[in-house]
């Protein structure tokens, strides 16, 4: 008996809990009935993100292969983790390793702070024609494409006739060939990047300070609090949660540093400080057709990127009440 007992109880349970699940898909689909017009909506940047980003995941496998264009991808021989213990013994590992890292975190310490000190700095602007022009300047450079600005930085530190140089020269000092100096390389790299997109980051923190609710700030001043005061105890708090989202996805992309401005400023001079894990793949991928190879430098570039993503969203998570999921 106290078998057949247990087994009724099993059959109830299991059939309470598909009930309860019919329900919530009941539910749900009443809900999007409801609201089909929303999922229409929606419905493109789904099939464009299946399309362009998942569907692609099934070459991944060409980093567990050695990759032959005749064969294709399925008839490749496979080779295991043969490309990614290669890229680990290479004699340039390291170095591309630190140079990705080292730009990486340098333009997460520079670039992040300062977009939120921008734009606490605008929000307290009460000339209203003095700060459009203040965002009209700052959101400018955004819009330069990567070559002009590239055209640009070279024109001004060039050692002959860049205004820095020429600036130096004038305080007595000697022309710097910043451009083939490697210790050089990481610091124009990233501040030139903050001066390009510092206006443009700002943006979000604006719209977030614009949503503060303005009693704060009143309440604030009838007790005699300065503005800097308020700026640390309503803006700050007050955007805090943005803060955290965005330091999130910035550190997901730590190890992502851009190709195209990094190939564009490299040269054989400053290869030291400049080779990073893109230049990287492109000079084996795409110069050297080692398809495979580059394969699983990129696929190991992401790979890192996921896990700390995931780490720091999951401190995130602990630490405040703020996280992407």
């Amino acid at each position: 008996m106290p078998i057949l007992e247990q087994r009724i109880e099993r059959v109830e349970s299991l059939t309470h809990h598909r009930t309860k699940k019919t329900i919530r898909w009941r539910r749900q689909a009443m809900h999007m009935r409801r609201n089909w017009q929303l999922y229409v909506l929606f419905a493109p940047v789904l099939l464009y993100f299946i399309v362009f980003h998942y569907v692609p995941m099934y070459g991944v496998q060409i980093a567990f292969r050695d990759f032959i264009a005749t064969k294709g991808i399925l008839d490749s021989p496979w080779v295991g983790l043969k490309h990614f213990e290669r890229f680990f013994d290479s004699y340039y590992f390291w170095r591309i390793l630190r140079n990705t890292l080292g730009i990486g975190l340098y333009e997460l310490a520079v670039g992040f702070p300062i977009p939120i000190i921008l734009a606490l700095m605008i929000n307290e602007v009460r000339n209203s024609k003095f700060r459009r022009m203040v965002q009209t300047v700052t959101y400018a450079p955004h819009f330069l494409s990567t070559v002009v600005m590239v055209g640009m930085i070279m024109m001004f530190l060039s050692p002959v006739s860049g205004l820095v140089n020429q600036v130096i020269a004038a305080f007595g000092g000697e022309p710097i060939s910043f451009m083939t100096e490697p210790s050089w390389f990481k610091s124009i790299y990233v501040w030139s990047g903050v001066w390009q997109g510092m206006g443009w980051s700002s943006i979000i923190y604006l719209a977030a300070l614009a949503g503060i609710d303005p009693q704060l700030h009143e309440a604030a001043k009838v007790d005699g609090a300065s503005w800097l005061r308020r700026i640390w105890h309503i803006n700050l708090p007050g955007i805090m949660p943005t803060i955290v989202i965005l330091l999130i996805l910035n550190i997901g992309s730590i190890l992502g540093v851009g190709f195209e401005k990094v190939f564009l400023m490299q040269n054989s001079l400053n290869m030291e400080a400049s080779d990073v894990i893109s230049t990287n793949v492109y000079r084996s991928g795409i110069l050297g057709a080692q398809y495979s190879y580059s394969a699983a430098v990129g696929l190991f570039n992401s790979v890192v990127n996921f896990i700390l993503l995931i780490s720091v969203n999951r401190i995130a998570r602990k630490v405040s009440s703020s996280s992407l999921w």
